[in-house]
């Protein structure tokens, strides 16, 4: 008897869901279906006929708020592909209905403003995020795209301005991009030779990050063209003490600074390559050895090198040394030779910077990744270190 009633149970639960089911569509009304044109502009586009369906889609005599989220992401989906005037005519379409909702049309708008921002017609993508920014409902996603125009227009100081707003609305912490801002307005007022301006800059930065790397990198390099050496030698190595990041920076700074204050340039990188694995601050090093002591004791220093860090770079001096130290006409050069047109080839394509937000590659450092627009994620990329074999 007990197995029979859980036999029934299964059916008892599909009997009641099918009663459930029967009596909310006596109550609900019949949903109307969709307009044809508006099917038949979806079949176009999954023909790859996009200039039918665009057509079609913009004489619809109605668009309802469901339609009207299929042309915004439609409109969204030309401008991914490039077609940004196909997007603009969908998005304008949509915001000269007079029935779209207050919502709807904030979002066609800010849609708008982003084809136009894909087009280059700053401009207008301006006056249209300002516009909402002064709507509650669209204000935060209206000012990250304003700050977004800003940056592009190398505006900073409106930017500054943009970056205060988000962050009073919606309590954001921006202070690291904020300092960046201030790190680009005092640049600006360093090539106008304008020093004072450029330290009051620097100044507000160090408020804001009280370890800004790029704000004391800048210190040191006014320092050094005012002939502040001694200062300017300090504010390097704090730098340099941050890690390798930033080394290859800095380094061509810090060796004038040692130089000219008449110290040893030696016994500081050597200092520094001890905790620091990297490749410009190893083959300077070598260089600085290689004159003073000879390139037998250059090649020790990069061979030790080479024994715990993979590093093209080093890999390739150490080659050309011991290219240079052995018989021109022994096999050990020509082999050398050899080793060294590979590294050679394979370091002219190494990657030297990374972005550690999105893995954008570089050659040079950018303070703003040009991919992600992430402030202060491009970092030099670091040799891997090598494990002892068992």
């Amino acid at each position: 008897m007990i197995e029979l009633l859980f036999l029934l149970l299964p059916v008892a639960a599909a009997s009641g869901w099918w009663l459930a089911q029967r009596d909310a569509r006596r109550i609900r009304p019949p949903r109307p279906s969709a307009h044809p044109d508006f099917l038949r502009g979806l079949n176009y586009l999954l023909e790859e006929q996009p200039d039918k369906a665009l057509d079609l889609f913009l004489h619809l005599a109605e668009v309802d708020n469901e339609t009207a989220e299929t042309h915004l992401a439609l409109g969204s989906l030309f401008r991914r592909r490039g077609e940004v005037d196909r997007a603009i005519r969908l998005h304008q379409n949509l915001v000269e209905r007079a029935q779209l909702s207050p919502d709807l049309r904030g979002s066609a708008l800010f849609e708008l403003g982003q084809d136009y921002m894909s087009a280059g017609l700053l401009d207008r993508a301006e006056m249209l995020f300002e516009e909402l920014s002064a709507l509650s409902a669209h204000s935060q996603r209206a000012l990250h795209a304003l700050r977004d125009l800003y940056q592009r227009e190398r505006d900073w100081r409106r930017c500054l301005e943009v970056a205060a707003q988000l962050q009073a609305l919606s309590g954001q912490q921006l202070a690291a991009e904020i300092a960046h801002y201030h790190c680009e307005l005092a640049e600006e007022a360093r090539r106008r030779q304008d020093v004072t301006a450029a330290r009051e800059q620097l100044r507000q930065a160090r408020q804001l990050e009280a370890h800004c790397v790029r704000a004391t990198l800048l210190e040191g390099f006014m320092a050094l063209e005012a002939d502040e050496v001694a200062t300017a030698a300090a504010l390097f190595e704090r730098v340099a003490a941050r890690g390798a990041t930033y080394i290859p920076e800095i380094l061509p700074a810090l060796i004038e600074s040692l130089e000219r204050l008449g110290a040893d340039v030696i016994a500081p990188l050597e200092a520094l390559a001890a905790t620091h694995a990297s490749p410009p601050l190893l083959l300077a090093l070598s260089e600085r050895i290689e004159q003073a002591r000879g390139s037998e004791a250059a090649l020790d220093l990069l061979a030790d090198y080479l024994a715990h860090w993979a590093d093209l770079a080093v890999l390739e001096r150490f080659l050309a040394l011991r290219a240079q130290a052995s018989d021109p006409d022994g096999r050990a050069h020509r082999y050398a030779r050899v080793a060294l047109g590979v590294a050679r080839h394979l370091l002219q394509r190494q990657v030297i910077y990374q972005c550690e937000h999105c893995g954008f590659q570089a050659r040079a450092l950018h303070w703003q990744c040009p991919s992600c627009r992430h402030w202060g994620t491009v970092v030099a990329v670091l040799p891997d270190a090598i494990q002892p074999s068992a």
